[in-house]
């Protein structure tokens, strides 16, 4: 049986990695640096490319090459640290609309979000804590949102946000345009800055309410799928991370020896490699859940998100330590990594709130 993606997906692997390893080299750095929100040229570039509508139909302007496609490139945008809203626009907000969206929102906005024109986010912070019911205070009343949502990713560079709000106590999701006089956004700092993230606040914006999007349990739908791309890109980062540890022990020399050669650093890359795989197992079930709509897409989710957190957490910081002193110097990317592992594990909620869906799951499966 094989398990692997097919051939045209892994030969579009194969042209995404070649042309991030052209194209991506050293962005992230550069973005930092500048103060950027995110590299404009290089999200011009895939966009041309028709990533960002992987998982779009073609009759909406996508690429048609569905969920398990965007999977393939989310681990290459991963591997190479993109400073782009491919995850805010492909995994999160593209994906609402296209599932809860109505017929005219769809052929309004999903065109845009395939090409690239327009980006979008998804706001459903409001403040630290993990996704739940009574986190959504924002409100919605006669077409009209009231509240501040933090932190949203992207929020300071994207186009629309898909918001969670309340309407008459119900939870729902509300599409908004951000270019409104309504809307303020304040730029937020975090441990990465490579990519953007700020604080929007609404008074009296226009918004229109996702028509299928009512009640808490779609947004936690929403959340699963993200979690499974999520899953891939945490999982070409930890990727990444090993091969950069692995490269370093084998050129760098102490006491007359590589010390790739010491125990010490063999074990470290061993646990990585071992957490890589198992979070790759996780990652590629959660792939074909995906695709197949399965109905434990709750568990497939969770599982795949808790894996490839603990991976690419290990995993940075295994590297930092594999390049000793070097490590956490600013000439190394070591931290780069590191801080982008730690915004990923972050983004839709933290390890212990995915730690605790997956063990509900488990336990509501196994009292039925």
């Amino acid at each position: 049986m094989n398990f692997d993606f097919s051939e045209e997906l892994n030969q579009v692997r194969a042209e995404a990695k070649a042309f991030l390893a052209s194209h991506a080299a050293g962005a992230a750095r550069r973005v930092l640096e500048a103060g950027q929100g995110f590299d404009r040229d290089l999200w011009q570039h895939i966009a041309r490319l028709g990533w960002v509508g992987a998982a779009i139909p073609e009759a909406f302007g996508g690429t048609g090459l569905g969920d398990e496609g965007l999977c393939v490139l989310a681990e290459e945008v991963g591997h190479s640290l993109a400073p782009t809203p491919f995850a805010s626009s492909a995994y999160l907000a593209s994906q609402a609309v296209l599932r809860f969206g109505s017929a005219a929102q769809k052929s309004r906005w999903l065109p845009g979000l395939a090409d690239g024109s327009i980006i979008g986010c998804f706001a459903w912070a409001e403040g630290a804590g993990s996704p739940r019911p009574d986190g959504v205070q924002a409100t919605l009343r006669d077409g009209k949102l009231d509240g501040i949502k933090q932190p949203t990713v992207d929020g300071g560079v994207a186009d629309i946000a898909v918001v969670a709000v309340r309407d008459a106590g119900e939870v729902v999701l509300a599409l908004v345009d951000l270019a409104q006089d309504a809307v303020t956004r304040v730029k937020l700092e975090t441990l990465d800055p490579s990519r953007d993230t700020a604080q929007l606040v609404f008074a009296g914006a226009a918004a229109e309410v996702l028509p299928a999007a009512r009640g808490f349990s779609v947004i936690e739908s929403l959340l699963d799928r993200a979690a499974v791309f999520f899953a891939f890109e945490q999982l070409g980062g930890a990727q990444a991370c090993l091969e950069m540890a692995r490269d370093y022990a084998l050129q760098r020399q102490a006491f007359g020896r590589q010390i790739g050669s010491f125990q010490a650093i063999k074990h470290k890359l061993a646990d990585v490699y071992i957490a890589i795989e198992l979070a790759r197992s996780n990652a590629y079930y959660g792939a074909w859940a995906l695709g197949a709509d399965a109905p434990d897409m709750t568990s497939a989710g969770a599982a795949a998100r808790v894996a490839a957190t603990h991976a690419y957490e290990l995993a940075s910081a295994e590297n930092i330590q594999t390049h000793g002193g070097m490590g956490f110097t600013w000439q190394f990317d070591c931290h780069l990594y590191y801080r982008r592992a730690k915004h990923l594990s972050l983004v839709i909620g933290a390890a212990p709130y995915w730690k605790d869906r997956l063990v509900g799951y488990i336990e509501q499966r196994n009292a039925a």
